[in-house]
């Protein structure tokens, strides 16, 4: 787990809260709890979304979000070790040799193709299926990458329509100036909610999902050719260099100096 989203959101969050008990004392922050503006904001924002997509779609979102926040990402050099590690297996016991190595995965993607090189699968195969699977894994990350994104441009939307109402129902009470102050207050909570949840929640974890979907997707067009190269029988150092081709000088040459010290050890 990635506690960055978490941390980044809890940060968020804590700031503006002691931003409201330093400005008025903690029996203020009360004062900016508000239920119908919440379901203005909150409830119009999933309203919209849902006219807007279909209702798979913001379940797949959810998701997807979900595991921008809860699910870890292997790096690209974590991979690579373990493809050479998976090249030397073949090339000692033969494919079927990677077969007992399958229950030691927990990433699908790795098992589908690791399940293609013991079933004796071609190259073509292979790069059809799992290119295949990368296409669909894009258009999935893509899709909740968009709806995140309409969603925080509905939120402040909702925000200002709560406005609107609040100022709508304060007018009626001009007859009253003790209630304009607090017909105010509440007006503009909503736009409050509105911008909080665009910009502290749906368009950061937009970003943060292009961001990770990006990592993941260079991840797995590693493992695909390197599983396409362990399909050729290249040997584990054609594999190890032709999949460093994939990395930054830096992190190749990073890499290749924890290999060097791992054969000095061994």
């Amino acid at each position: 787990m990635d506690p960055g989203s978490l941390i980044g959101l809890l940060i968020g969050a804590g700031l503006i809260l002691v931003s409201i008990v330093i400005g008025g004392g903690v029996s203020d922050v009360l004062g900016f709890i508000d239920i119908p503006s919440i379901l203005i904001v909150f409830g119009g924002t999933l309203a919209s979304t849902i006219v807007r997509f279909p209702i798979p779609a913001v379940i797949g979102a959810i998701a997807v979000t979900k595991k921008t926040i809860f699910v870890k990402i292997g790096t690209a050099e974590e991979e690579i070790k373990r493809l050479v590690e998976y090249c030397r297996i073949s090339r000692r016991e033969g494919l079927l040799g990677l077969e007992k190595e399958i229950e030691k995965i927990k990433d699908e993607f790795l098992i589908k193709a690791v399940r293609l090189l013991v079933d004796g699968s071609d190259s073509d195969t292979v790069r059809g299926i799992l290119g295949t699977e990368i296409d669909n894994i894009r258009q999935r990350h893509s899709a909740g990458r968009g709806i995140l994104e309409f969603a925080g441009l509905m939120a402040p939307a909702y925000g200002m329509i709560g406005t609107l109402i609040g100022l709508v129902a304060m007018l009626k009470q001009l007859d009253d100036p003790s209630k304009i102050g607090a017909g105010m207050a509440v007006a503009l909570i909503t736009t409050f909610y509105g911008v909080i949840l665009a910009n502290l929640v749906c368009m950061p974890l937009a970003g943060r999902l292009d961001t990770l979907s990006k990592k993941e997707l260079f991840v797995k067009e590693i493992v695909m050719e390197g599983v396409i190269s362990i399909q050729r029988g290249d040997s584990p150092m054609v594999v190890e260099e032709r999949l460093k081709a994939f990395l930054q000088a830096k992190a190749a040459n990073k890499l290749a100096t924890g290999s060097k010290k791992e054969g000095k050890e061994t």
